[in-house]
């Protein structure tokens, strides 16, 4: 059962990396620190100060950063290779002693996978805003990222099996969404499908 808590932990923490990348380790790494929160062997530096200090610039940087035009877009391509390792570390850093290679297994698959496919999915959305409204509507999807990741990471310390079963149905719904928003892109890429 405890295997189970910690991996509906680290698939949330992984989901909310998705939304924004430094918010769930910045939370990780203050649980860690307080006492709240158990890290696996190997990583106690993420319960210190200094990475607590740096992940707090990182995340007031990164929110601010998404409220800045072009600035945005170019964040999401980068952002998603970091969003798959930033989840990846988060799910097993919650994993527990472990064979290390179940441990990074379950991570790379579980953590690394949810947070890119929520950060594919979020770089899909403002992409389709910057199209839409020419970027003046990407304030409302950075807005609603920001809050989403802050929410997944409050709810995955505190309701972790409920977290971790609205992640689920995120995955599901962009699962679904996902190939639409790559076939529109492609299509509008080549100047066909656009109705007039």
């Amino acid at each position: 059962m405890e295997i189970i808590l910690a991996l509906a932990l680290g698939i949330t923490l992984s989901a909310a990396s998705g939304f924004r990348i430094f918010l769930p380790p910045l939370a990780v790494s203050l649980a860690a620190i307080s006492g709240n929160l158990e890290l696996s062997s190997g990583f106690a530096w993420v319960g210190t100060y200094p990475t607590a200090i740096a992940l707090g610039i990182a995340t007031i940087v990164e929110i601010l950063a998404y409220y800045i035009p072009v600035v945005d877009n170019f964040l999401d391509t980068i952002e998603i290779p970091t969003a798959i390792a930033i989840g990846t570390l988060l799910t097993a850093a919650n994993l527990g002693d472990i064979d290390p290679l179940l441990q990074w297994g379950i991570a790379a698959i579980a953590g690394g996978g949810t947070a890119g496919i929520i950060e594919t999915f979020t770089a899909m959305t403002r992409a389709g805003s910057t199209t839409m409204t020419g970027g003046t509507g990407n304030f409302l999807v950075a807005t609603a990222e920001a809050l989403s990741s802050g929410i997944l990471t409050i709810l995955a310390f505190t309701l972790p099996f409920f977290a971790a079963a609205l992640v689920i149905g995120l995955l599901i719904m962009a699962a679904v969404r996902l190939p639409k928003y790559i076939n529109s892109w492609r299509r509008n890429k080549k100047g066909i499908g656009v109705e007039k």
